[in-house]
């Protein structure tokens, strides 16, 4: 019988294995899955695609979970006082928390026990942010029954070893929908603009996230965006979350999603009359202003970088940038050779170039994020 080592190399060898494939998120999503149910000992769970930025879930891949339920997780997720949210474990400067762990052996006392994971007969659940150079790629919960017992050390060993992996591979799939590799042909041509052919459209929704009415350019997005997933609200996450947020904090909410076609949008969301208890949706192709912070997070870049990148793109000089940042002029030149070396240009011009529009052909691709 395998040891736990011997079980580690192997999981870490068939996700490296997986990641080459340059699958998309949802791809990579339904593969893992299946790869890590066995090793981590769950039952059921899911898998969020996220806005790189804020961590807020924007999709969702799941399996072995009520769908009567969905909504009610999301809402604890938003807005519940519990130290197994995905929002709480980041602050509690933690990447994997079980709830077991969390409440010191008496679930009992986490709303989500008591409110989920007991009522559909699970008795732990683990949960993962890959979070990866400063973006938040994904997140994932994973059950498991009570027969199992709670997760041990050793899952969360195994855990806390495979973020760095799947963190790379999901940033590689999203630096491939940034830059629009031509290799790809499920992808719609690229547009500099980031917006022909794809006026705003609108939604209602009420503050429980249903779906009240919705123009036709809204009914195709959520067509496109159909997730395994059925439940009540009958809406993509994304305008779940979006609107739940908004209706809740009585102001506006934003969040940036990716179609599995490769085309990123941004939602708006704002609630009617200010009284929160209908949510207008924007939905709009995301400008290159959405799509920067995204970009810089997906090459890679270290955080002193990602401020040369972010002034560079402004137009500042290096004198300026060294200025701004109290560096010395030779040490800004470094940081800028080694950013234009991780975006695969060769001048600052195309760094804007690639940094806020779709991939252009005249551009070559930059290396494998994966290894980095």
């Amino acid at each position: 019988m395998a040891n736990r080592r011997d079980i580690e190399r192997e999981v870490l060898g068939a996700i490296a294995e997986l990641s080459a494939g340059r699958l998309s998120t949802g791809e990579l999503f339904r593969g893992l899955h299946t790869l890590l149910a066995g090793p981590l000992g769950f039952d059921g769970g899911c898998w969020h695609g996220t806005d790189p930025l804020t961590g807020i879930p924007t999709s969702t891949v799941a399996d072995g979970l009520d769908p009567g339920r969905f909504e009610q997780a999301v809402h604890l997720e938003m807005f519940g006082d519990d130290s197994t949210n995905f929002a709480a474990i980041r602050a509690a400067g933690l990447r994997v928390q079980t709830v077991d762990r969390a409440t010191g052996g008496r679930p009992e006392t986490s709303v989500r026990y008591r409110e989920l994971l007991r009522p559909s007969g699970y008795g732990d659940e683990l949960r993962i942010n890959f979070d990866l150079g400063g973006g938040r790629w994904a997140s994932a919960a994973f059950m498991r029954e009570h027969r199992r017992g709670p997760y041990g050390a050793a899952e969360l060993r195994l855990a806390e070893r495979i973020i760095a992996p799947i963190g790379a591979a999901l940033r590689g799939a999203h630096l491939r929908t940034l830059r629009r590799e031509r290799t790809d042909p499920s992808l719609p041509a690229a547009d500099p603009s980031g917006s022909a052919g794809h006026p705003p459209t609108v939604a209602i929704l009420d503050a429980q996230g249903r779906l009240r009415s919705a123009d036709s350019g809204t009914r195709e997005l959520i067509r496109r965006l159909a997730e395994p997933i059925s439940h009540v609200c009958a809406v993509p996450t994304c305008f779940l979350t979006v609107a739940c947020r908004a209706a809740r904090e009585t102001g506006t909410s934003e969040v940036r999603m990716c179609t599995p076609d490769g085309q990123w949008f941004a939602l708006h969301a704002s609630p009617l009359d200010g009284g929160g208890e209908e949510v207008a949706v924007v939905i709009s192709p995301a400008s290159p202003l959405h799509r920067l912070p995204v970009a810089i997070l997906a090459h890679g870049l270290s955080p002193r970088e990602r401020q040369v990148a972010l002034h560079a793109v402004r137009g500042s000089s290096t004198k300026d940038i060294a200025s701004l940042l109290h560096l010395t002029v030779p040490t800004v030149q470094q940081h800028v050779t080694a950013i234009l070396n991780k975006t695969g240009v060769r001048s600052r011009r195309e760094l804007v170039a690639v940094l806020t529009a779709d991939h252009l052909p005249t551009l070559a691709l930059p290396p494998n994020p994966s290894a980095g």
